[in-house]
């Protein structure tokens, strides 16, 4: 497994160090992109994070990291959750113009009333690079 890991990481890392002076991919930490949308009957507010993105005719295609405060209510009786919540999400990002449309995944752990499961969900955000 490590070794799989090792060779992932130095073929990644041959495309950040190419001659090239247009990148297609492009491995990177942040991206300036902010969105909001919507997953499991609540909202998320979300930053791209770790990425690997893919530019093609002005079109980037990101898959990476989502770090996003989720805001959702808790409706459970009894004692409750904050209503506002740091998460982590990945995803699927798609940037055309200054415009990013996102499909982030969501796990939601196992509860006493739910199991654990992924959800998808669905947003709309902006590009400041």
């Amino acid at each position: 497994m490590k070794k799989l890991m090792y060779a992932g990481i130095i073929l990644l890392s041959s495309f950040c160090f190419a001659q090239e002076t247009t990148p297609k991919l492009k491995v990177s930490f942040f991206d300036g992109i902010v969105a909001a949308g919507y997953v499991d009957r609540g909202a998320f507010i979300n930053f791209t994070g770790p990425n690997v993105s893919l530019t093609h005719k002005g079109t980037k295609f990101m898959l990476g990291m989502l770090p996003s405060l989720r805001i959702k209510e808790d409706r459970s009786p009894g004692t409750k959750n904050s209503a506002i919540t740091p998460n982590l999400g990945a995803g699927l990002t798609v940037v055309y113009r200054k415009i990013a449309l996102q499909v982030p995944l969501y796990y939601n752990t196992k509860t006493a009333t739910q199991n654990g499961a992924w959800k998808m969900g669905i947003g709309l955000g902006y590009s400041f690079k």
